[in-house]
């Protein structure tokens, strides 16, 4: 273990010591073929809080398609818990952190979280809202937080949704962007040049941060 992931360690253990630790599992929830998430239950906040945050994507623009704000709210919520699944979580989120720095578990650092929501929302093939990169503390290394937000189609970014699963250990936790805690703004990335044709132009870099 090199250096820096003894200082995530010494952090971690100082959350846990305070909070307690432990293995998180959704057996409510499973794939279904076509790639669609599927609960087989869901608790009354769960239920209320998807059907607000269907709400709330429809409020985005009379454009939102009902039906596409269904899917995203619905599968924003189950398909956060199935990947908690497929993750191995463990709680709390900065624990988790550590074990993946760690190689003691394959994803599950902020921007898996986000990029993983955003591949699965991508073969929806959305036509009335965007999907987009969410940044807060962008090259910070202990606060850099990346997530995922949605807007209605061709809308700003400040106009958005937060769709964040990973502060909450695979339970969703959404709002406004402009009305989170975190000082959310859209990411860009800036093209490299290309080195040589057998380069992988299209392959998105890591996020600075570790966490």
């Amino acid at each position: 273990m090199n250096q820096l992931s003894l200082r995530l360690l010494g952090l971690a253990l100082s959350v846990v010591i305070l909070s307690g630790c432990g293995s998180v599992r959704f057996d409510n929830v499973r794939m279904d073929p076509g790639d669609k998430p599927v609960a087989t239950k869901l608790s009354a906040q769960q239920k209320q809080s998807m059907a607000a945050l269907n709400q709330a994507i429809q409020n985005l623009d009379p454009s939102v398609s009902p039906q596409e704000a269904t899917i995203v709210a619905h599968d924003s919520i189950v398909y956060s818990m199935v990947l908690a699944n497929q993750y191995k979580l463990t709680y709390p989120p900065l624990w988790h952190n550590v074990l993946v720095n760690s190689k003691k578990r394959p994803r599950g650092l902020c921007y898996h979280w986000q990029r993983d929501l955003m591949s699965h929302f991508r073969k929806k093939n959305l036509k009335t809202l965007d999907i987009k990169e969410g940044v807060a503390y962008e090259k910070d290394y202990w606060r850099e937080h990346n997530t995922m937000v949605v807007t209605a189609k061709g809308k700003p970014f400040e106009t958005g949704i937060v769709l964040d699963p990973w502060r909450s250990s695979g339970i969703l936790v959404w709002a406004p962007v402009t009305k989170d805690k975190y000082p959310w703004k859209l990411r860009v990335w800036k093209k490299k040049k290309q080195v040589s044709r057998k380069s992988d132009s299209k392959k998105t870099p890591a996020p600075s941060t570790a966490l």
